[in-house]
């Protein structure tokens, strides 16, 4: 056994993975969720299930169990059922069981998310919200569904995220939006929370009101005529009242240390979450109490266990013979071996995570980085597992990878999160900062590469345009220069393993795409040549001339001379003794590296140019590389001696090669394979004996010591890559230890997730997300099938209301009813599924289950009877989202056309990457003869920057053009001078905030609609944590002159204000869109476009 030194930024994580250790902590359960409210129960979510409790907090009922999230309970008015939302069929499906418990009956299975928001006042049904039927994918809508089952109805509301009617049953208050403030503590943007009271029979709505700089309300709840709602309108979370008649806000809570999460309430009490207890408030006297409940689970989640299965191989690292691989696997660093042997863990760290594993040259080490004392550091272990790793602090950024050996063994070399270039001396522990990139993008492409004698670190860096430049770094002077002039991206610099030549990548055309942020380049292609240069002045050009000459007798002997005594050099036989020589290790000579004239010694490599990358160089005089074509990947290479390409494997999707250049490790997917190097391959990597026995390989999963590491990791993260260093002024370590405490009370990962949102919440920033991580059962996915179709009960049968046509040329547009062969219409009756006739009240959707993708046989007539009916069959498809939002981008097309007179332009851009680039395309220059334009960014996602819409529509004349035939032509063709428009929403965001924000600065029209998010910061990758959960901290972000650092939440305003009124969309308008058509048509009347008129002939 062995001591270990804690480093002082390491104790507070390891007193959390101690303590979190211990079976069960002191005082109430902590962590629970999601309340709901009878007159005598309060249900919550704790350990991903429903629970029930009495008023007091005792009585304790687990209601749901298995695999599976279950999330939102709500009890029925007379409290004798519970309705929740579950997977527990592999979908999120709406469920009601009794209060008491029971067998839940699973009442939706449309494959949309259905999220339970409680039951109509007369207990008959149960109100939820779903995706379903939305044509984009920011907003839900409300329906119900009957208890006992049968058809789901929609309610007239256009968007509605959580929802609730009023005793009475007249009115629905509810939040318009989804909650953008999740992980974004004080926003403000666009998209806040706002609650309105809508009246059912009406349709009109009274507003919650908001203060001047806005606010987020939300969990509206009703106790008689009183809603009550939570708001950070004054700092923190709290309940607050809202007399709907007085117009009248109270605030009825205080709480400013935790925020009061998930409120419910019922019987004259009002039940909340908040720092991670059930809290009994009595809105007469303003008093709550924290309900004492604690919950006696077996929390399974929580359990040590074993995790296998290739998913977890994050990075792989060959051994220098090809003996064994090491692999990051899960956060452990563990070898394997090629053939025979059984896997090896070298760390067995439950607590700590372990990356990116690099063996060295002479195999007796394996370096890798462990944050097992609180902050990462590089290790160097031996191989077989046996005595004491070598720990070494770099002083970089944080993070680090791209671990590269000196082939002497004696120097790393590593990159870390700020993008330097380290070189470290294992002897001394020294850390040297060889270089830094300027410039940040989505991907680093800083990879060192060692000259064979050790000296030289090869790479490349970008300049203030992104283009790269081939540098070298002196391991011994310590000191860089370029070898490239910067006219062309040059990457992937790998020394030649002989030591005279450096090969690396470039290509001219490179440009567009390095310039990554801008949309401009969204159709760019990149094309890479290999090129190769002498590194010594002097030195023959491996690829000059060569002559066939024929040889004397004299000199065919002497050849044979040489050729012997190279085999006995390489380890033949003792030509004295006549025994086995046995080989020695050959001293590489001094690599020489002459600045001067390097530009006129490089050479182009007879490869066609292509998507070209990976480049290296395991034995003298080749170069191995990866190319794409065609959506596959080869891996390939060419040799000065034979000077071809030969293809080694025809599919790869990575690969290495051993330091001794004889084998060689292949990734295809998540399959590994080892085999001989060098030998054209017609079968794939993955197939065959030589791939790795990855189910051979588990690990030990401890959730309890885990969860703190994974905890402190996002700390960590947000530290070290949060654009601000101050961290939007919060005192960070203040935030870990006002967050840590709840770490022994998880009771599940989605627990740790919450806890996670919680504290990144604290930098108040957009793109703050966290997704994924490992659980310890999921139920299987079931894909629900979907006709592309709205339904109505008529006569006692399913009826299509409506059908929706999309592309069928189109795979992602495919419309199932309108297929030939198909072609239902609208009106006609869906009779039978598979043969099985289908009516009311059995669920249409659940007829459909597990069919996406299938064929299946429907009976479809124009008449309830079946007479004059017939049979086809169908494929549905997975999800209709498409088939929608094209369904009401044409709607809105049609409907421009015709109030303008096909006057004005109508354009779609649903983001600000491909598929806005595709749309806008698509749309705007087959009208872009039209006199004016409206440009619809409304539900805009986000991507790139949109300069390329922005040039289209800044485009003014140049000149125009006659022709013999026909009429004249203007330069650009593809340009509107006259008015324009762009309709802007509060949901639109990032680059769709952008957009506007743009439209506006360079003048180009005027914005119509509603405020926009305000998420203008930028997310461009981050280390994946140990369980495969992601997390994010926004390293980039808007800033201008003019305003500093502007839009990010606050939004960007419209010129001209128009919301959209239920009332007015239920009757089939669209306030924004006709707002706009009027400003443009008025716009079009006070300054009608004139065409120039052509002048007379030359006569000459």
């Amino acid at each position: 056994m062995r001591l270990r030194v804690v480093a002082p930024l390491a104790l507070l994580a390891l007193l959390l993975a101690t303590f979190a250790t211990s079976a069960s902590t002191a005082g109430p359960t902590k962590m629970l969720t999601q309340p709901a409210l009878s007159a005598d129960r309060v249900a919550f979510v704790y350990g991903n299930d429903v629970w029930t409790s009495r008023l007091d907090g005792s009585g304790v009922q687990r209601i749901t169990s298995g695999p599976g999230t279950k999330s939102s309970p709500a009890f029925s008015p007379d409290g004798s059922l519970l309705a929740f939302s579950a997977e527990l069929d592999g979908n999120v499906d709406v469920f009601v069981v009794p209060a008491a418990g029971g067998v839940p009956k699973r009442l939706t299975w449309h494959p949309g998310r259905d999220v339970v928001q409680g039951f109509t006042p007369d207990g008959k049904a149960v109100l939820f919200s779903s995706p379903r039927e939305a044509f984009e994918n920011r907003h839900t809508q409300l329906y119900t569904v009957p208890v006992e089952g049968g058809v789901e109805t929609k309610l007239p509301i256009p968007n509605a995220d959580r929802a609730v009617f009023s005793p009475d049953g007249k009115t629905i208050a509810y939040t318009p939006n989804r909650p953008a403030h999740l992980q974004w503590k004080r926003y403000r943007g666009g998209t806040v929370s706002r609650i309105w009271l809508y009246d059912v029979a009406t349709h009109e709505v009274v507003k919650v009101p908001q203060p001047e700089g806005r606010c987020n309300d939300l969990n509206p709840a009703w106790l008689g005529g009183t809603l009550y709602l939570t708001s950070d309108r004054d700092g923190e979370f709290n309940v607050y009242s809202f007399d709907p008649k007085a117009k009248a806000l109270a605030k009825v809570t205080a709480h400013d240390d935790f925020p009061v999460l998930f409120a419910a309430a019922a019987n004259g009490k009002i039940v909340y979450e908040q720092a991670g207890l059930l809290h009994l408030l009595d809105p007469a006297t303003r008093k709550a109490a924290p309900l004492p409940i604690t919950v006696n689970a077996d929390l399974l989640e929580t359990r040590p266990r074993w995790a296998k299965g290739a998913k977890w191989v994050r990075d792989a690292s060959l051994s220098p013979s090809g003996a064994r691989v090491a692999l990051e696997f899960r956060g452990e660093i563990v070898t394997v071996p090629a053939e025979k042997g059984d896997p090896r863990n070298l760390t067995n760290t439950t607590g700590a995570h372990e990356r990116g594993p690099a063996w060295s040259p002479d195999g007796k080490s394996i370096a890798y980085v462990s944050d097992e004392g609180g902050e990462y550091v590089l290790v160097v272990a031996p191989q077989d597992g046996k005595g004491t790793p070598k720990r070494i602090q770099v002083p970089g950024s944080g993070f680090y990878d791209r671990l590269a050996w000196s082939p002497d063994s004696k120097k790393i070399a590593l990159t870390d999160n700020s993008w330097s270039l380290w070189v470290v001396d294992l002897a001394t522990g020294k850390a040297t900062k060889a270089a830094s990139e300027k410039l940040y993008a989505p991907q680093k492409t800083l990879r060192p590469s060692w000259s064979p004698d050790s000296r030289w670190v090869a790479y490349s860096l970008a300049g203030p345009t992104y283009i790269r430049t081939l540098f070298v770094y002196d391991a011994v002077e310590g000191k860089s220069f370029p070898l490239t002039d910067g006219l062309s991206d040059v990457s992937d610099p790998v020394f030649d393993k002989g030591g005279k030549l450096i090969w690396f990548l470039a290509s001219t055309d490179a440009g567009p795409v390095r310039n990554w942020f801008s949309l401009i380049n969204q159709d760019a292609e990149v094309t890479r040549a290999i090129y190769v240069a002498t590194l010594k002045a002097g030195t023959p050009s491996p690829l000059a001339k060569e002559s066939d000459e024929e040889k004397g007798e004299g000199a065919k002997d002497a050849d044979k001379k040489d050729d012997a005594k190279a085999a006995d050099a390489k380890g033949g036989k003792d030509p004295k003794k006549g025994e086995a020589k046995k080989e020695e290790p050959k001293k590489p000579e001094p690599v020489v590296i002459d600045r001067e004239g390097f530009s006129l010694r490089i050479v182009d490599v007879p490869v066609k140019p292509a998507a070209i990358s990976s480049l290296s160089s395991p034995n003298a005089g080749e170069v191995w590389f990866l190319r794409e074509a065609d959506g596959k990947t080869a891996l390939q290479k060419w040799d000065t001696k034979s000077r071809k390409a030969e293809t080694i494997a025809p599919e790869v999707d990575d690969y290495e090669v051993s330091f001794d250049g004889k084998k060689l490790l292949t990734r295809v997917k998540e399959s590994w394979s080892v085999g001989p190097a060098g030998k054209k391959g017609d079968a794939k990597p993955g197939e065959g004996d030589g791939r790795l026995k990855l189910d051979a390989v588990q690990v030990r999963v401890d959730p309890r010591a885990e969860w703190p590491e994974i905890f402190e990791e996002v700390w960590r993260i947000n530290r070290d890559f949060f654009y601000d260093p101050g961290m939007h002024g919060r005192d960070w370590k203040a935030m870990k230890a006002k967050y840590a405490p709840f770490l022994p009370h998880l009771s599940c990962r989605a627990d740790l997730t919450r806890l996670i949102q919680w504290l990144c919440s604290e930098l108040a920033v957009g793109h703050h997300r966290t997704a994924g991580g490992d659980v310890l059962a999921e139920p299987p996915q079931v894909s629900g099938g979907l006709l592309g179709a709205d339904y109505e009960v008529a006569n006692g049968r399913y009826r299509f209301r409506k059908v929706f046509g999309g592309l069928n040329w189109n795979p992602e547009l495919r419309a199932p009813l309108s297929e030939p062969g198909v072609e239902a219409k609208a009106g006609e009756y869906l009779l039978a599924v598979n043969g099985k006739e289908l009516a009311p009240p059995e669920n249409l959707y659940s007829r459909f289950e597990a069919t996406a993708g299938k064929i299946v046989e429907i009976t479809v007539g124009p008449n309830a009877d079946g007479k004059g009916s017939r049979t086809v069959n169908v494929v549905p498809v997975a999800d209709e989202a498409a088939l929608r939002n094209r369904d009401w981008v044409e709607g809105n097309l049609a409907k421009v056309e015709k109030a303008t007179g096909g006057r004005v332009a109508y354009v779609y851009v649903p983001n600000t990457a491909g598929l806005g680039h595709t749309y806008f395309k698509r749309y705007f220059y087959p009208q872009a003869w039209k006199d004016a334009i409206i440009v619809d960014e409304r539900f805009n996602g986000g991507g790139s920057v949109a300069d390329y819409y922005i040039e289209a529509l800044r485009r003014e004349p140049i000149a125009w053009w006659t022709f013999r035939y026909g009429d004249d032509m203007k330069t650009p063709s593809a340009s509107i001078q006259g008015p324009k428009v762009m309709l802007i929403d509060e949901t639109a965001g990032s680059g769709g905030d952008l957009l506007p924000w743009m439209f506006r600065k360079f003048k180009v029209g005027t914005l119509v609609g509603q405020r926009t998010w305000g998420g203008l910061v930028g997310i461009l990758g981050f280390p994946v944590l140990m369980d495969g959960a992601n997390i994010t901290a926004p390293n980039l972000a808007f800033w201008a002159p003019e305003e500093g650092f502007g839009v990010e939440n606050v939004g960007v305003p419209p010129d001209v204000d128009v919301e959209q009124t239920p009332a007015e969309v239920i009757a089939g308008k669209d306030p924004q869109l006709e707002k706009a058509i009027e400003i443009v048509l008025e716009q079009l009347k006070k300054n009608p476009p004139v065409a120039p008129k052509r002048p007379p002939f030359p006569v000459r």
